[in-house]
């Protein structure tokens, strides 16, 4: 018996409250990312351990940051990597992209 994988649509999330969008300028090694966010803090950022193997990011990629609570100008936890169709849906809606 063959199992099918199921075509899932996931909306885009758009940036909360305590949220920013940012973009990845480059690499630190580590899982551990620069990146330049929308409020023009440049911060370090990280994948958490639950999603390091859900996405891979590079360099000009947009993400979706968290800033911690402590140090929230200078760290922050990197939540979600959006696409190309994403760009353009986040653009449209007119949120910062930096």
């Amino acid at each position: 018996m063959k199992y099918q994988k199921q075509n899932v649509v996931q909306s885009t999330p758009m940036p909360r409250p305590d949220e920013v969008v940012g973009t990845v300028r480059r690499a630190l090694g580590a899982s551990k990312f620069e990146v330049q966010c929308s409020d023009q803090n440049v911060r370090v950022c990280s994948i958490p351990g639950r999603l390091k193997r859900r996405f891979w990011v590079k360099e000009g990629d947009v993400v979706l940051v968290k800033p911690w609570v402590v140090q929230s100008n200078e760290r922050g936890d990197i939540t979600w990597r959006y696409s190309i169709m994403d760009k353009d849906k986040l653009k449209a809606k007119g949120v910062m992209i930096p």
